[in-house]
């Protein structure tokens, strides 16, 4: 039987839901999500591989002010931008990535050459950034990632202590009568795929979390933890408390799942968002694909932004529970 190509994509989970967000700006992010997932399609359709159409899906989200990743990404407790990057390609287990980039335009595409060019899977900060420019990537002032909406979300979480999801900062601000326009939006973002060929890909971006402290990495550059791809199994990429899923490998144990307990996507995946994500706190979903082409997309809070397109037919996108 001929394989379906398919591709999903996520744009963050937190704090999302109906009261805090105006119809127009419901419109914008199924838009933006549909725009996205088309491009990724078109990647498929030309018989393109899953890495190239997770690849490109994440480009694309990277370069979106809606999403918490590349330009729009939050800012850290310095009032920094610190930008991490990961992608996997499940035919060879090959894998790249970057984490604490500042000056890169679009962390994905690095992480991407450090699968493709390098004998090693990951770089860091100054390291990653001359490896980037070594592949002659595009470089931008770091004002680059600024928007007005992420900079007044920071200061409004400078006054609180400790550090929160976007989605849940823009929510609780905005029912706090201190507004922040829940319209200018949002989060760590990611895609997976499979392919014609029977191959599966991951990849996941992210601008981290408001007020985090410099330096501070999360679960989106971590092979195992907020990425993972392996063509036996399935591909996935997370969002949420990444030092949760960190803690869990929450990414692997969903394949490690399926391989091990023989047990399908949908189990595996709503095992580790369900049940043992909320058992240390953990936030947040995934979105995962197997090599037969099931999707699942589950979260554990009120809202992800979300969306799979199958060759051939119409994106589906979703926001809420």
């Amino acid at each position: 039987m001929s394989i379906k190509p398919v591709i999903a994509i996520h744009g963050g989970a937190g704090t999302i839901v109906r009261q805090a967000m105006s119809t127009e700006a419901e419109t914008r992010y199924h838009a933006a999500l549909n725009e996205i997932l088309s491009a990724g399609q078109n990647v498929l359709a030309d018989g393109g591989s899953a890495l190239d159409a997770v690849t490109e899906a994440v480009r694309l989200l990277e370069d979106c002010p809606l999403f918490n990743a590349g330009h729009g990404a939050v800012f850290t407790a310095a009032g920094t931008h610190e930008l991490d990057a990961s992608v996997m390609d499940g035919a060879t287990l090959e894998a790249g990535s970057v984490c604490c980039v500042t000056r890169v335009k679009n962390p994905v595409l690095a992480a991407r050459r450090v699968l493709d060019a390098s004998e090693h899977v990951m770089f860091t900060a100054a390291g990653a950034e001359a490896f980037a420019q070594s592949q002659g990537l595009e470089f931008v002032d770091p004002s680059y990632f600024h928007t007005d909406a992420r900079y007044q979300q920071w200061l409004n979480a400078r006054g609180t202590s400790g550090t929160m999801l976007d989605h849940d900062a823009m929510t609780k601000f905005a029912f706090d009568n201190d507004p922040i326009d829940p319209r200018k939006k949002l989060g760590t973002v990611g895609a997976v795929a499979l392919d014609a060929h029977g191959h599966l890909a991951a990849a996941t971006s992210t601008g981290g979390i408001t007020n985090k402290q410099a330096g501070r990495v999360g679960d989106a550059p971590l092979i195992g933890a907020g990425c993972y791809a392996n063509d036996a199994t399935c591909a996935v990429s997370t969002t949420g408390t990444g030092e949760m899923f960190i803690r869990m490998l929450a990414a692997y144990d969903v394949s490690a799942q399926m391989e091990y307990r023989c047990v399908s996507l949908e189990e595996a995946s709503n095992d580790v968002v369900m049940n043992k994500l909320p058992r240390i706190e953990g936030r947040g979903g995934l979105i995962a694909v197997d090599a037969k082409g099931n999707v699942v997309l589950p979260f554990n809070t009120e809202g992800m932004y979300r969306g799979y397109a199958r060759v051939g037919d119409t994106p589906v996108t979703a926001i809420y529970r």
